[in-house]
C-alpha cells in the first residue's frame, strides 16, 4: 500500500544496493497485478452496486444483507477508481505527476477502504450474532433503516482512522517528484515514533480487534447452532465466511510485513533487510487484490457454478443477497420468525 515509500525507506535500512532491486520488482510484478486488480474490480463492483443499489430497489428487494454488501462494494469501487494513479506512479519509476493533494488523498483512500471493509465485516458478524441469540429483537428492530445508520457510522469511523495517512503524506522534488510519508522531516526519533504508532494502530484497530470480534461471534454462533441442531440456509452465510477468509488472506501478510518493517528501527537483521524489499510489494499487491475478489465470491458462492450459465446476472445476485434463516421452519414458527429475518 505504501509503495511510494520503498525507495526512501530501503535506502535508509538496506543501502543503495537494494533500491534498484525494489524498483525492478515493482515494475515486473506490481504494475501488472495492479492493472488486473483495477480491471476486474471496477467491473465486478460496479455490477454489484448497480444491481443492489438500483435493480433490487426497483423491485423492493432491499434487505439488511444488501445494505452490508452494497457498502462493501462502494468502499472497494471508490478505491479502485483511483488505483490508476498508483499504477501510473509505479510505471513512471516513482514520479508523481498528480500534485500534493492527490498524493495525500490517494494514500488515505487506500486505508479508508481497508478500515471500511473490516469494520463492515465486523458489523456483519455482530448482526449474525444478534439474529441467532436475540431473534425476537431482530424481528422487531432489524431494519434496512437501522442498517443504513450503522453503515454511516462505519464510514465515519473509517474516515477518522484514515485521516492520518492524508496528514503525513507529502510530495518532494522538482523534476522527479515522489509521494512519500513525512512523519517528521527533521526529527528522526519523532519520525520513528510516528511511523511505529501508525503501523501498530493500523494492525490493532484494522485487523486484530475486528478479527477477534469476528472470530468470537462466529465461534459462538457455530456452537449454538450445533448444540440446538438448528438448520440454516447456507448461501448468504457461506458468502460472508468466504469474504472474511479472502480479507484475512489478502491483508494479513501486509500487516505482518509492516510490523517487521518497523522492527528494523530497533534490530539489524540482514535476512529481513533482503526479504522485505521483495515481500512488501507483493503483500501490497495482494492487499489491493482483495478489492476485486468480493463480487466474484458473491456470484460463484451465492449460486451454483452451472447456474451462472443458465440465469441472468440479476437473478444470480438476488439469490446471493437473499436473507437466510438461522433456524429451521419449526423453530421459526415457535419464535415468530420467518425466513426473511436473518
Amino acid at each position: 500500500v505504501e509503495s511510494g515509500d520503498y525507495q526512501g525507506v530501503y535506502e535508509l535500512f538496506c543501502g543503495d544496493k537494494y533500491v534498484d532491486h525494489v524498483l525492478f520488482i515493482l515494475d515486473m510484478f506490481s504494475v501488472p497485478s495492479y492493472s488486473v486488480t483495477f480491471i476486474l474490480g471496477i467491473v465486478g463492483n460496479l455490477l454489484v452496486i448497480w444491481i443492489t443499489g438500483f435493480k433490487l430497489k426497483c423491485i423492493s428487494a432491499i434487505t439488511v444483507n444488501v445494505v452490508w454488501f452494497l457498502n462493501l462494494a462502494i468502499a472497494d469501487f471508490i478505491f479502485l477508481f483511483f488505483l490508476p494513479l498508483s499504477i501510473t506512479y509505479l510505471a513512471l519509476g516513482f514520479h508523481w505527476p498528480f500534485g500534493n493533494f492527490m498524493c495525500r488523498f490517494n494514500s488515505a483512500l487506500a486505508f479508508l477502504n481497508m478500515f471500511a471493509s473490516i469494520f463492515m465485516l465486523t458489523v456483519i458478524s455482530i448482526d449474525r450474532f444478534i439474529c441467532v441469540f436475540f431473534p425476537v429483537w431482530a424481528q422487531n428492530h432489524r431494519t434496512t433503516g437501522l442498517a443504513s445508520i450503522v453503515a454511516v457510522i462505519v464510514w465515519i469511523l473509517s474516515l477518522s482512522f484514515s485521516i492520518t495517512y492524508f496528514i503525513f503524506r507529502d510530495t518532494y522534488g522538482t523534476e522527479d517528484i515522489v509521494c512519500v510519508y513525512n512523519f517528521h522531516e527533521d526529527d528522526f526519533e519523532l519520525f520513528v515514533l510516528r511511523h511505529k504508532a501508525t503501523v501498530i494502530t493500523r494492525f490493532i484497530v484494522g485487523f486484530l480487534i475486528p478479527y477477534t470480534v469476528i472470530a468470537s461471534c462466529y465461534t459462538v454462533i457455530a456452537l449454538r447452532l450445533h448444540r440446538n441442531r438448528m438448520t440454516t440456509s447456507s448461501k448468504p452465510f457461506t458468502i460472508i465466511i468466504a469474504v472474511l477468509i479472502s480479507f484475512f488472506v489478502c491483508w494479513f501478510p501486509y500487516h505482518v510485513l509492516s510490523l517487521l518493517e518497523i522492527s528494523l528501527y530497533s534490530v539489524e537483521d540482514d535476512f529481513l533487510s533482503s526479504v522485505l524489499p521483495i515481500g512488501l510489494p507483493i503483500a501490497s499487491s495482494l492487499a489491493f487484490f482483495n478489492s476485486s475478489i468480493n463480487p466474484f465470491l458473491y456470484v460463484f458462492i451465492g449460486q451454483d457454478f452451472k447456474a451462472i450459465f443458465r440465469t441472468s446476472i440479476q437473478s444470480i445476485f438476488e439469490k446471493a443477497f437473499s436473507e437466510d434463516s438461522v433456524q429451521g421452519d419449526s423453530k421459526s414458527k415457535s419464535t415468530g420468525l420467518d425466513s426473511s429475518t436473518v
